[in-house]
């Protein structure tokens, strides 16, 4: 299916029963709404779910200027109004977190928000390794001394950014370092809404450590953990994954 936000033609599908309560899932960066399929056909027993492709990602076609997360925040409540759903059960990955923890920050909504799924989440500022560092000096500097040859700068960055870095185009190249950039830890006690935190253990993306902060931080929170899976748990155990969630929503 296809709604228009903002102009921007949005892909999203929907599955499951007109249910007065609807799960609407958020995806991580890169990545797209297909790879819910099997958790969303999961929850559509008893739900109606909804899932989307953020701008620039899947089939839906890239922002318009450089976004912040508020501006995808923005986003999600003008497609979430424009389903007309008025209570809703958010379920984020990675970045899809982030929209989820800025959107349940906002004063006023036009939907009400029951519960929030956050999956191997991300939100929480790293500190900086070394060899992160270094990286990034030497991005700072090719920038300065390459700024008159945007071919050569673009390989530096290329070489020096992380792989969703890599694969971004040089829009999205530059939506992604203002998404990392932004720690939103203090943003954490607002969160009001029951919280379920589903990670894997061997996240090296979002670590576990993230995990048990934000649990530590939300009002109410509670952490399942998925042993010896990495950032995509819901992909790399989709049977436990399941179950936790069917738990959780009384599926």
């Amino acid at each position: 299916m296809t709604i228009s936000i903002d102009n921007i033609p949005v892909n999203y599908y929907v599955l499951g029963p007109d249910s007065d309560e609807a799960v609407v899932m958020l995806h991580g960066w890169g990545a797209n709404a297909e790879l819910f399929r099997n958790s969303a056909t999961v929850i559509a027993a008893k739900y109606k779910t909804v899932a989307l492709d953020f701008p620039g990602f899947g089939q839906t076609p890239e922002p318009p200027g450089e976004w912040t997360v508020d501006d995808y925040t923005d986003f999600t409540i003008g497609f979430i109004e424009a389903l007309g759903l008025k209570k809703v059960i958010l379920l984020g990955h990675s970045f899809g977190g982030r929209v989820i923890i800025k959107t349940a920050n906002r004063e006023s909504l036009p939907f009400a928000i029951s519960k929030i799924i956050l999956v191997d989440s991300a939100g929480i500022r790293p500190e900086k390794s070394a060899e992160q560092k270094m990286k990034e000096n030497v991005s700072k500097f090719g920038k300065k001394l390459l700024s008159g040859s945007p071919k050569l700068l673009n390989k530096l960055q290329s070489m020096t950014g992380s792989q969703d870095y890599r694969d971004a185009s040089p829009l999205m190249r530059r939506i992604l370092v203002n998404v990392v950039n932004e720690d939103l830890k203090d943003l954490l006690p607002n969160v009001k809404p029951s919280t379920l935190l589903i990670w894997g253990t061997a996240d090296t993306a979002t670590p576990l450590s993230d995990a048990k902060l934000m649990e530590q931080l939300l009002p109410d929170a509670g952490l399942a953990e998925i042993p010896g899976v990495g950032h995509y748990s819901f992909l790399e155990n989709p049977v436990l994954f399941n179950a936790i969630i069917s738990s959780f929503l009384k599926l």
